[in-house]
């Protein structure tokens, strides 16, 4: 496809100049073919990975579109998680950073809906938010979408994937009937196809081949070893590629805590990432990420939804995932902005076949490599050394005081010889333990455990093909007082919790899941059994989730109808 620049499109003076201090030229392919679209009124089905440009592809059009003349909403975008929201959020407002009187806020579970409220009450002209406390702010009456001209779906198939349908349709059905949607997804399945054709009238598909889908700018490696290595190749390839700022991929959150240890005690800044973590602990981590406060950031594939920050050198695949689009989702998240960035996949024997349907999906071309050894460290980092050495060389003007300062050490008896050797020493100590240690075996972690995965890790969802809850049961009759303040611990480490809400409310287990994991950002598969009677509803929860899932979903929205949640108590024996 042709190269498009941003100079070439019809934007606004201000839009130009935000995208030029940004450091963009140049759409990606998803905003070249999009944006015209878009400004023409069409409706658009767009299919993109992350990292290939989709918030620009319909956040530069949204605030071109805007009327800052009205207060009113005239755009609401839609995400399946607080993070991405956020994120989201944050990018229009560097959009939309130089046109004055526009506004931009987000809203989601888990903040104050005070602040929130008087946010929309001052006018907020885009508003990106998760379902669930959108139609919080719609029932309140605080979110008004009589003159919304745009709505945008960003990961669709996330948001049906959590259980958002009914949310989602409810929200499109409070839209005026001349508004234009924006559908954006990673994959097209049958029920975002069946969502298009019931509220997008004669759509325009935007769909990336493979080969826009991939960033030439990020090389592409994979290494062939035993799982007990990876912690040790890790490390070797972090310090041969001098990697700063970088993110490891993992596939459950047991082996992101575990690793996380290990990286922590090995001295190298690094903080994990998962579902089971509180909002304000997800906070801090991201913010330290963000700041340069750590190297490495561990996460599972959905809680790195929505991250999205410049600077990432490097991709670590520590397990390669599950599903193949998930590959191209995790390395998009280097080479941001027209710079360059490398990807690693640890590839054990079980892993091949896994490998090569990865890459003939994205038809992309993953490089074997082999870790280096100490020596080839020690090498590089000397020859860094002498560049260094030879770079200060040549500022001659900047060396006139340290050679009065040897002169000094001489004139004392400490020759020249003495001090290079002594400073050689404490700087390049490395190549002596490299030499010495190159006929060794590597040491490992204790934790480490070879190929077999842990029977009592639990995947992230979208794992595993489908729920197993329990079938939808009958009310059973009365079995007399329940023991006041005991908890119920139903599965191990899971906490039952009472929702006033059930069938004739027209409540489902989705519905449950997609709220809980909505406002909580708790995974849906880490949500263990729901029974759901005619008039209210019980939940598992991990127990060290309970208390924010019930701060959180006590008196929030469930098929639009405020719930009581409460933890349930102990049922005894007959």
């Amino acid at each position: 496809m042709e190269k498009l620049l941003f100079a070439d499109l019809p934007l606004s003076v201000e839009v130009k100049q935000a995208l030029e201090a940004m450091g963009f030229e140049e759409a990606t392919p998803i905003q070249a073919q999009a944006i015209p679209l878009v400004f023409r009124g069409a409706d658009i089905i767009g299919q993109a990975a992350t990292g290939t440009g989709k918030t620009g592809a319909f956040g530069i059009p949204a605030i071109e579109l805007i009327d800052v003349k009205s207060s009113n909403t005239q755009a609401v975008i839609l995400t399946p998680t607080r993070e991405l929201a956020v994120q989201v959020s944050e990018e229009l407002k560097k959009i939309a950073q130089f046109k004055r009187g526009l506004t931009i806020g987000a809203i989601y579970g888990g903040e104050s809906i005070d602040r929130q409220i008087r946010a929309l009450k001052s006018g907020l002209h885009i508003v990106v938010g998760t379902p669930g406390r959108v139609i919080d702010h719609l029932e309140r009456g605080t979110l008004q979408l009589d003159n919304t001209e745009m709505v945008v779906l960003d990961e669709a198939d996330e948001m049906l994937n959590m259980g958002f349908r009914d949310d989602i349709e409810y929200i499109l059905g409070k839209l005026p009937q001349a508004h234009q949607t924006l559908l954006f997804s990673a994959t097209m399945s049958k029920d975002i196809m069946n969502l298009t054709k019931k509220y997008q009238y004669e759509p325009q598909i935007v769909k990336l081949t493979k080969a826009e889908n991939g960033n030439p700018n990020i090389q592409q490696f994979y290494y062939k070893m035993h799982s007990r290595k990876k912690m040790d190749a890790l490390g070797k390839l972090m310090e041969f590629h001098n990697i700063n700022l970088g993110i490891v991929f993992c596939n459950t959150k047991r082996m992101v805590d575990e690793l996380v240890e290990n990286l922590q005690m090995r001295g190298i800044p690094a903080e994990g990432l998962h579902g089971d973590m509180q909002q304000n602990k997800r906070n801090v981590v991201m913010g330290k990420f963000r700041k340069g406060g750590l190297k490495l950031l561990v996460a599972t594939d959905v809680a790195a939804r929505g991250i999205d920050v410049d600077d990432i050198e490097a991709v670590f695949n520590y397990d390669l995932p599950m599903d193949d689009e998930f590959y191209t989702h995790r390395i998009g998240r280097t080479a941001r902005a027209g710079k360059s960035g490398i990807s690693f996949s640890f590839v054990s024997d079980r892993d091949n076949s896994r490998l090569y349907d990865i890459m003939r999906y994205t038809n992309m071309k993953i490089i074997e490599a082999q870790v280096p050894s100490d020596e080839q460290i020690a090498v590089g980092k000397l020859a860094k050394f002498k560049e260094g050495i030879l770079e200060d060389a040549a500022d001659e003007a900047s060396l006139t005081y340290f050679r009065t300062m040897l002169a000094n050490f001489e004139a004392e008896g400490i020759s020249a010889e003495l001090i290079a050797t002594v400073l050689l020493k404490r700087n390049l100590d490395f190549v002596k333990k490299a030499e010495e240690n190159r006929d060794r075996e590597p040491r490992f972690e204790r934790s480490d455990r070879g190929d077999r995965p842990e029977r009592r890790d639990r995947p992230e969802r979208g794992d595993r093909p489908e729920r197993r809850d329990r079938p939808e049961r009958g009310d059973r009759p009365e079995r007399g007082e329940r023991a006041p303040g005991s908890v119920r611990l139903s599965d191990e480490g899971m906490v039952r919790l009472f929702f006033s809400v059930g069938r004739r409310d027209k409540v489902r287990p989705g519905d449950l899941v997609g709220a809980i994991a909505g406002e909580t950002n708790i995974p849906g598969n880490s949500i263990g059994n729901i029974d759901i009677f005619d008039k209210y509803s019980f939940v598992e929860v991990p127990a060290e989730m309970a208390e924010t899932v019930l701060q959180v979903m006590d008196n929030n929205m469930i098929r639009r109808k405020k719930v009581n949640v409460e933890i349930a108590k102990m049922e005894p024996a007959i």
